[in-house]
């Protein structure tokens, strides 16, 4: 390993008091230390600053910037702007890295100079069964890339140089999607590298409730960011397409019912068997799984129709007020 190859590691942090001191265990645990640790607080109402602080105080080479009200996005932006080193990497708050993780990263970088950008991998903490059934609802499957199987791209694990979040303008200053936008961008003008074990895992809401809060919160401001067509369109049509299937069922035949309920096993089918990487049929037929993850993928919908009603309200009371200042 280069003893002169510095990189930057910078995190955005809002709220994180519950976890931010596992994340910074991890980050002191990596095999090839950081030589720089930036985080940037978006405007915490718990303890999350405090902790930092102290961190800061322990290690010198942590670095506490307080954005109030900073997006994940903009945040990104302040602590790589603060940055003293070119090469950045980045993950998120509620992660905890390997400790290869960083070392992995650069390990291709060192493999092929002309590479700016490396996407490790991530993966989510399955503990217990219900972490294992919403990882089969929503998490993606591993895809094939060169080094192997892995989960990504995704802005929490990845190292990149300086100069390609300048060639694309930054992140763009949103509280959802900015890292799917950064990276499409990213796309288009970096030489990207892969390192399937440069892992970062993180937590999965833990509950039915905690579930829809958050991919209310998900649906909410990926609407706000015009990304509809990526993930809601996507939902829409199938209800609509259940919907036909009930209104034939009303004025035709019943039998339609049996239609619907096979589409809707089969989803459920679908989403545990692309999951689970050794194709255990076993997994496939536990009728508690089958059940538990269908209730989930319900309880997504659902919470997505919220965030998106809410996000379309945010938009017309807007241009309410905007043409009534007119």
């Amino acid at each position: 390993m280069q003893n002169d190859f510095r990189v930057s590691l910078v995190i955005p942090v809002r709220d994180e008091a519950a976890t931010i001191s596992d994340l910074v265990a991890s980050i002191h645990s990596q095999t090839l230390p950081a030589s720089e640790i930036v985080f940037v607080d978006g405007g915490s109402l718990d303890n999350t600053v405090q902790i930092l602080r102290q961190s800061a105080q322990k290690d010198p080479l942590v670095q506490l910037i307080e954005a109030p009200s900073a997006t994940p996005g903009r945040g990104r932006n302040i602590g790589i702007e603060a940055a003293s080193n070119d090469w950045i990497a980045l993950t998120d708050a509620g992660i905890s890295l390997e400790p290869s993780w960083l070392e992995r990263l650069v390990k291709e970088i060192e493999r092929d100079p002309s590479v700016n950008l490396v996407f490790g991998a991530y993966q989510p903490r399955t503990g217990t069964f219900f972490e294992q059934c919403a990882a089969a609802s929503f998490v993606p499957a591993k895809q094939q890339r060169p080094g192997g199987l892995m989960r990504g791209p995704s802005v929490a694990s990845c190292l990149l140089h300086r100069s390609v979040w300048r060639a694309v303008g930054g992140f763009p200053d949103l509280r959802a999607a900015e890292d799917l936008v950064f990276i499409e961008r990213c796309q288009q003008v970096a030489r990207i590298a892969w390192a399937p074990q440069a892992v970062v895992s993180w937590q999965l809401q833990p509950t039915l409730k905690s579930t829809f809060r958050r991919f209310a919160l998900y649906s909410y401001h990926n609407v706000l960011a015009g990304r509809q067509r990526y993930w809601h369109y996507g939902i829409a049509r199938k209800y609509l397409l259940a919907l036909g299937i009930l209104i034939l069922a009303a004025v035709h035949r019943p039998a339609w019912l049996f239609v619907l309920g096979v589409a809707a096993i089969a989803r459920v089918a679908k989403s545990i068997w692309t999951y689970d990487e050794q194709k255990r049929l076993a997994t496939l037929c536990n009728p508690v799984r089958l059940l538990l993850v269908a209730t989930i993928l319900v309880v997504v919908d659902l919470a997505t129709f919220v965030g998106w009603g809410r996000a379309l309200w945010h938009k017309a009371r807007n241009t309410e007020d905007s043409m009534a200042r007119v």
